[in-house]
């Protein structure tokens, strides 16, 4: 009952913070994968994928769609990346070590983080 409890809030926590700053859920719902729910680095990405695929974007880009926030053609044209690079990617992932992925995953995120930091 614990796990259901702490997956559907954490689920929550994840869908509020990914419809209010538009980041991926992914980058949100993996470190608590793994520190909340003790999953190695590729169960967690792969729990993730399969928990975002669809009921995020899907809800999430309807507001911002009414709101007039969204560029279909740039978003269309990316989705055909997206899928040829998640297929790959998920391919990729497979041939490295939790480790190397867990620390591949935390060099992104700062870096992207430090970026977002100092930009003015």
């Amino acid at each position: 009952m614990l796990l259901i409890l702490g997956a559907l809030l954490a689920g929550l926590g994840v869908g509020v913070f990914s419809g209010l700053i538009g980041v991926g859920g992914g980058v949100i719902a993996v470190p608590i994968l793994v520190y909340a729910f003790g999953m190695e680095q590729k169960m967690a990405q792969g729990t993730s994928l399969m928990m975002l695929l669809g009921p995020t974007g899907a809800f999430a880009i309807m507001e911002y769609y009414r709101a007039g926030n969204v560029n279909l053609k740039v978003g269309l044209l990316m989705a055909v990346g997206v899928l040829i690079g998640a297929y790959f990617g998920g391919h990729w992932a497979q041939t490295m070590s939790n480790v190397v992925l867990r620390r591949t995953f935390a060099v992104i995120l700062a870096a992207l983080a430090i970026k977002m930091f100092l930009q003015k």
